[in-house]
């Protein structure tokens, strides 16, 4: 499966020459924008594996649209394309979060190997944001679970063991999971809205 890619730049001889460099590299460019605004509405529509975009762009700047881009989870990864190669353009690239900075002119030797690297830490970076939320998810089930047997040993006197054999009795009986058996025992004692 090809990689889908979006593409800003406001020069038009220049996005055309990258799109160009990226379509016979083997890359799906799905999307190409002039400004800010437009690459980030493709992005809402296209949900690409790698965004490319130049810093210096009309209504809404590279930088601004790449913290949209991410903070809305648009892209995989984001890849900026600039004349300047100056510290405080990296500075603010770096806070938030983009994965790539090529300086131009751009080439398929300065841009491919970059293209790769990006897609394939956006991947890991993805996979590693889903861990996370799995793994909140596994502790707050837990604390749950936890709960309802304290709320059990407290009302009836018994140990934890016992507390979890009665909660997990009560999920087969009544035929959902241990959890979804927890909510309703906190719900019915009143210790959860």
């Amino acid at each position: 499966m090809k990689h889908r890619i979006v593409l800003a730049e406001d020069e038009p001889i220049t996005r055309m020459d990258i799109s160009e460099i990226l379509t016979s590299s083997g890359y799906d460019v799905v999307g190409e924008a002039s400004d800010g605004l437009e690459i980030v509405e493709l992005c809402r529509i296209h949900r690409p594996d790698l965004v490319i975009m130049d810093i210096k762009m009309p209504k809404l700047d590279g930088i601004q649209a790449a913290q949209m881009i991410l903070k809305e989870n648009l892209s995989e990864s984001v890849v900026m394309l600039t004349a300047y190669s100056g510290k405080e353009f990296i500075d603010k690239v770096k806070e938030i979060g983009v994965i790539g900075y090529i300086v131009k002119p751009i080439d398929d030797r300065n841009l491919i190997p970059q293209i790769e690297i990006a897609i394939s830490k956006g991947k890991e970076i993805k996979e590693m944001k889903k861990e996370i939320a799995e793994s909140k998810k596994k502790i707050k089930d837990t604390k749950i679970i936890d709960q309802a047997k304290e709320v059990m040993m407290e009302k009836y006197s018994i140990t934890e063991n016992e507390a979890y054999r009665r909660i997990r009795k009560l999920s087969m009986d009544r035929q959902c999971s241990i959890l979804e058996t927890s909510v309703k025992l906190l719900k019915l004692y009143g210790e959860v809205d």
